[in-house]
């Protein structure tokens, strides 16, 4: 029945998921430049061959020193150290540089400069044939960019082929001129010193049980010693608003959903109707076999990291009116103690009290992470900030950052999952709840003097069957239906006095805006959070 439902809600999609190219989408710089085509084949000997860019000099430069400054210029001297976590996959865009670079860019810094990856899969949407299945590349040794060749683990290739019961194969015409797997390569090779070999794969179909084959073919290869990077760009020609409208809802579901929800959300969207649109996500082939992949391996399992999203309106090369959507993502395997934090708040350890047990020098540097990054943006002079030690410096936290000012809320913004550090993540929660909750102006300087901080450091999202799931106190609730969400956090239940029928109600009416019983057919995640407020320190002190 799952089955039968899926394949109809992916069907109703516009056929197929490749994006259509404008000339915006593929423009590097505002001078007229001709794209020319270039012969994919070059013959050194009779089992080795060079695949030629197809697009250098119209997606990106073709000059390898202004195309290594453009990248310097996002992964530079700001490359954070990212080397005690590797993603297991990213998502990235695909247009010209000038649009969706510096999207890219934000999933590429996650990767550690010194790799340590065996091999690399590339999956994307075909742009130009649709075929039923994927095609890839056993025939080329290396692809070629102005900044040199790239491997090509042509075995591997042959590897699917095989074991893929003819959902894996090799079209030449599949691969020629396609754009969206080779404007990944010199990301590749300006961050490691020597590329892996890559595995090109090319998705021509949009049909369910295709490619959930893929899945299942690739799944064996989905560890920790390889890297998959999903090339996918999203809404196609809406307006500015329109397009911000859908990206977000998809980044939402993605990152808190499976396979299941990301069509369910393909169709919501399509169903809105927003003028223009083509498509939700362009690879939603590409994304829809990561997400099958992960379903596999147990949701749990995973972590998924929104990074960055902008669209075409927003480069001064593009307009307001039909734009192209870019997001970007990270994927992590969960750290198995946070895993069992979760247990423990579920009761099965008999502890509901505390999914975190902070020092009280965490406690302050927590506090005055937030407080510094405030007053550091409004040039208010503060005392030194507390080094950041113990939980602060680990990696992988969802944080909320609360401001009150004489009681009332004055700011709230957080994200449920982060690859950066606690120190830091509070340090931009902070900022956001400060300056960008859309519900306030910007934070003044004498409010920043008179507000109180209180941060929230998050368990993973778990998704709910049933309300029965669901305990008032403990838990904070997440709610998506359509293209609307709202949170509530778990102490919000100790502010106002609600019972879970009103906690889950006004969420839905009051943040989500679905209608106050509109939760009852939304998806539902629960998560808990260990609060640690300024009240509570001064009052400790």
């Amino acid at each position: 029945m799952l089955k039968t439902l899926i394949l109809s809600l992916l069907t109703m999609l516009p056929l197929p998921f490749f994006c259509q190219g404008g000339n915006f989408h593929g423009m590097f710089t505002g001078t007229e430049k001709n794209t020319v085509t270039i012969d994919t084949v070059d013959m050194v000997n009779k089992d080795f061959r060079i695949r030629k860019p197809a697009v250098s000099g119209s997606f990106y430069p073709s000059s390898p020193e202004e195309l290594t400054s453009i990248i310097e210029g996002w992964l530079g001297e700001e490359y954070p150290d990212t080397s005690s976590r590797k993603p297991r996959a990213i998502i990235v865009p695909h247009a010209g540089y000038v649009f969706s670079g510096e999207v890219a860019a934000s999933a590429y810094s996650r990767i550690p400069r010194e790799g340590s990856y065996k091999r690399i899969f590339l999956l994307g949407p075909s742009h130009r044939v649709g075929f039923a299945g994927a095609s890839v590349d056993t025939l080329f040794s290396y692809a070629e960019t102005p900044l040199g060749r790239v491997p090509i683990d042509r075995e591997v290739g042959r590897t699917l082929v095989e074991k893929g019961n003819g959902v894996f194969t090799f079209r030449e015409e599949a691969h020629d001129r396609e754009h969206c797997l080779e404007v990944q390569l010199p990301f590749l090779q300006y961050l490691l010193d020597e590329v892996p070999p890559i595995v090109p794969i090319v998705i021509g179909t949009e049909r369910l049980g295709l490619l959930r084959r893929m899945a299942e073919v690739l799944e064996p290869f989905f560890t920790e010693e390889n890297l998959f990077i999903i090339s996918s760009d999203f809404s196609h020609y809406p307006s500015y608003e329109d397009a911000k409208s859908s990206d977000l809802h998809m980044a939402e579901t993605i990152t808190a959903g499976g396979l299941e929800e990301f069509l369910h959300a393909l169709s919501d969207i399509r169903k809105m109707g927003f003028p223009g649109q083509d498509t939700a996500a362009c690879g939603a082939c590409a994304i829809a076999v990561l997400l099958s992949m992960m379903d596999d391996g147990g949701k749990d399992s995973f972590e998924v990291e929104h990074l960055m999203y902008r669209n075409s309106g927003d480069s001064p090369y593009g307009d307001k009116d039909g734009v192209v959507g870019y997001n970007s993502f990270a994927i992590y395997a969960s750290p198995r103690d946070k895993k069992e934090a979760v247990k423990d708040v579920s009761g099965e350890s008999g502890n509901e009290d505390h999914i975190f047990h902070f020092t009280p020098e965490e406690k302050r540097g927590m506090i005055s992470a937030a407080r510094s990054a405030i007053c550091s943006a409004l040039h208010i002079e503060e005392d030194e900030p507390v080094r950041p030690e113990g939980i602060l410096r680990e990696k992988g936290y969802g944080v909320f950052v609360t401001l009150n000012l004489g009681g009332r809320l004055r700011g709230c913004i957080g994200r449920f999952s982060s690859s950066d550090t606690l120190y830091s993540t509070i340090r931009e929660m902070a900022l956001s709840a400060a300056f960008d909750d859309p519900r306030f102006p910007p934070l003044s300087r004498a409010e920043a003097l008179a507000v109180e901080i209180e941060v929230s450091v998050l368990s993973p999202l778990k998704k709910i069957e049933s309300i029965d799931e669901f305990k008032i106190g403990r838990d904070g609730i997440y709610m998506i239906k359509g293209s609307r969400h709202g949170t509530f956090l778990p102490q919000v239940a100790h502010e106002t006095g609600w019972n879970t029928e009103e906690f889950l109600g006004h969420c839905a009416a009051d943040k989500a805006g679905i209608g106050y019983y509109g939760w009852k057919d939304a998806d539902l995640y629960t998560y808990q959070a260990e609060v640690v407020s300024e009240s509570d320190i001064e009052s400790e002190e």
